[in-house]
């Protein structure tokens, strides 16, 4: 069986397995990852860092692909920023 890791995805606390992406928890908390200028919104459409849809906030840090970064046990996660 695989560890469950913790972490938060705008302030709301998701579990996933070691292993995922930041992609999958953002995902599993259900909401966009970020909004176009007109509102609309985005997700990711490769899932491997090329279209750049699926920018977020970790610990801090702006514009980190979650496509393409390991969930982490404790991760601070903001979308939309």
């Amino acid at each position: 069986m695989s560890a469950l890791l913790q972490l938060t995805v705008d302030a709301q606390p998701v579990q996933v397995p070691a292993g995922a992406t930041v992609a999958v928890a953002v995902a599993l908390a259900g909401g966009p990852f970020r909004r176009s200028r007109n509102g609309e919104p985005r997700a990711p459409l490769c899932g491997m860092g090329v279209c750049f849809e699926c920018r977020v906030r970790i610990d801090g840090v702006a514009q980190l692909r979650a496509c393409m970064t390991a969930a982490r046990d404790g991760m601070a996660v903001l979308t939309d920023d």
